[in-house]
């Protein structure tokens, strides 16, 4: 099993997400045969993907910050 992508974690990445560990969708920028194939894989132990998800939700959750010119926190 691959190491967690988190920064300062070492552990076994058992969990694999679209999310990179800043919170947002990654395109790999290669050609992809389909929607699943175009973002790239990290890998988290579940506790930094739990943090990651909460961060996530805290995010898109806040009222405040919602105009127009703000851009999704999974928007690519």
């Amino acid at each position: 099993m691959p190491k967690c992508d988190h920064p300062d974690c070492a552990e076994e990445g058992e969990v694999i997400s679209r999310l990179s560990p800043e919170g947002f969708l990654v395109a790999t920028g290669k050609k992809a045969y389909s929607f699943r194939e175009a973002y790239r894989r990290f890998y988290y132990c579940k506790k930094c993907h739990d943090e990651l998800m909460t961060n996530v939700w805290t995010r898109v959750r806040k009222p405040d910050d919602k105009g127009d010119d703000h851009p999704a926190p999974t928007m690519v």
